[in-house]
């Protein structure tokens, strides 16, 4: 089995493992490595479960700072000619999982 953990950041969670990459809300980056908070764990198939969380945190690396694809918010009021067009980029920053 392999060893994954829970980790949250920005209002969200993710399943990660060591070694991966993934894209998350933008942190606002003090120097090259991350840390985050760990709600579950499971090493060799022992499984560790946090109340709220672990106390030792994931460590990440921070690969590089981004923007996701353009999201189109289209809104129509029929009968009144009314229409209104935006567009919106998030942007995220992408991590590689150092430890777990």
């Amino acid at each position: 089995m392999a060893d994954f953990a829970i980790i949250t950041t920005g209002g969200k969670q993710y399943k990660v493992s060591a070694g991966q990459k993934l894209k998350v809300e933008k942190l606002a980056p003090k120097g090259d490595t991350a840390s985050f908070d760990v709600l579950l764990r499971s090493v060799g198939g022992k499984v560790e479960i946090g109340t709220p969380t672990l106390t030792t945190p994931a460590q990440a690396r921070l690969v590089g700072n981004g923007r996701g694809e353009k999201k189109i918010i289209f809104k129509y009021h029929s009968k009144t000619r009314q229409r209104k067009k935006k567009g919106h980029r998030q942007e995220y920053t992408e991590v590689e999982i150092v430890k777990i």
